[in-house]
């Protein structure tokens, strides 16, 4: 007797008077893959027979699926919900011929969720569900990618999880002065999968423009047609590394020597990451009809790679220069505890600035976390590894509003919170 599983989207139509719409065509590649059960995965997706008619609405993570009647495939039974994929990870996007290109982030929670089901006794795999619905009024289309519990090395999709940039001095902001040796730096980065990271570092002068979020993406994040296209600066040196199936590297980075320090102002060290060819971070566009060939994604992330900030000259004896304004922040308040994943920092938006600054210290002044916020928003919720990073105790935060040039223009007070790991 056919599973649940087996059940095909044209199976669930037989029966039926009319014809199969061309909703029922929305197919997936990979239509599976493994992920790793203790901690966060990013896996790159394309989904085809989209046209120019369905567009993708939530996605769902669950441990079992039902029919979607009346609507068209199988969607996740409510009593097995895991979560829902985050707003500030969904960065799904129109590619190919009608296909759609989606980078499937899953949670740390999720997996754990999904973990703890199969220690129960339930299936040792989840589902990933996206709908899209249709712009003429047609029944909505739903496709599950099955979702495998590993240990998330070998065989594993190559996914950057997190990334840090650090010098190799316990400062806040690098004041370097032109005569002065510069210190080393390094990219501490967690991973899935193995295979070989390949990229570049590069740095951003003053005055130049600087680089957006999509800009700071990795190459296997984007579409196939927006790669090449991300704004470059001033290579510093390329690297190309093997990644064995242990999941950390702390990659070092070029000469000191090498940084600029020529003009004084802030400058940004970039880490650039390339895609890589990996056998299981492919997406196949002919299994979609959505073109010819695959699409390489080894080493593809579902959050913006984060800078490196130094300062140099007049700049770097006041890199905490007076500001015109201040930001008032909304919350959490002086002392919270906030818990779990259903909170945000929120401040009060400030006219003109081009983007805000996020940044999370301990108690001494020591960064630990720092995010870049479009100018539309003002509200972050971090990711579920925050507190598991900065561990128990007292943190503080603020948020800094930044012109098109990177420069303050408003700034807040500290704020000190304490967060829980779970």
């Amino acid at each position: 007797m056919p599973t649940l599983r087996s059940i095909t989207l044209g199976a669930l139509l037989l029966g039926t008077a009319a014809p199969a719409p061309l909703a029922a065509q929305v197919t997936v590649n990979p239509t599976g893959v493994n992920v790793a059960s203790q901690g966060a995965t990013t896996v790159f997706l394309t989904f085809g027979g989209l046209g120019a008619d369905f567009v993708a609405a939530e996605a769902l993570w669950c441990g079992a699926l039902v029919d979607a009647r009346p609507d068209i495939g199988l969607r996740c039974d409510p009593a097995t919900l895991f979560g829902r994929l985050p707003l500030r990870f969904d960065l799904a996007r129109p590619s190919g011929t009608g296909a759609l290109t989606d980078i499937m982030t899953i949670p740390p929670s999720v997996a754990r969720r999904a973990y703890q089901a199969a220690a129960a006794g339930e299936r040792a795999d989840f589902f990933y569900v996206r709908r899209f619905t249709s712009r003429s009024g047609a029944r909505d289309v739903y496709v599950a990618v099955t979702c495998r519990l590993t240990g998330g090395g070998a065989t594993s999709p190559l996914s950057l999880v997190d990334v840090r940039l650090a010098f190799d001095v316990e400062t806040p902001v690098l004041a370097l002065d032109p005569a002065e040796p510069t210190p080393a730096w390094f990219a501490d980065i967690a991973y899935t999968g193995t295979g070989r990271l390949q990229g570049r570092w590069e740095v951003v002068r003053p005055g130049e423009e600087l680089p957006s979020d999509e800009d700071l993406l990795t190459e296997a994040s984007l579409p196939l047609e927006q790669r090449g296209q991300q704004r470059r600066y001033t290579q510093l040196e390329r690297f190309n590394v093997f990644l064995p199936p242990t999941g950390r590297l702390r990659l070092p980075g070029p000469d000191p020597d090498r940084l600029p320090r020529q003009v004084d102002g802030a400058y940004l060290v970039l880490l650039r990451i390339e895609a890589t060819d990996d056998r299981d971070s492919q997406s196949s566009l002919t299994a979609v009809a959505a073109g010819d060939g695959v699409v390489a994604s080894g080493a593809v992330a579902g959050f913006p790679m984060p800078t490196l900030r130094y300062m140099v000259g007049s700049g770097a004896s006041a890199p905490e220069a007076p500001v015109a304004h201040t930001i008032t922040l909304l919350g959490p308040n002086e002392g919270a505890a906030p818990a779990g994943s259903a909170w945000s920092f929120v401040w009060r938006a400030v006219p003109l600035a081009a983007r805000y600054r996020l940044e999370v210290a301990k108690a001494d002044g020591t960064p630990v976390y720092e995010a870049l916020i479009a100018a539309s928003v003002a509200a972050y919720r971090p990711p579920p590894f925050l507190a598991a990073r900065t561990g128990a105790g007292e943190l503080r935060w603020r948020v800094r509003a930044l012109d098109a040039a990177g420069r303050d223009i408003a700034r807040s007070s500290w704020r000190a919170i304490t967060l829980t790991p779970q």
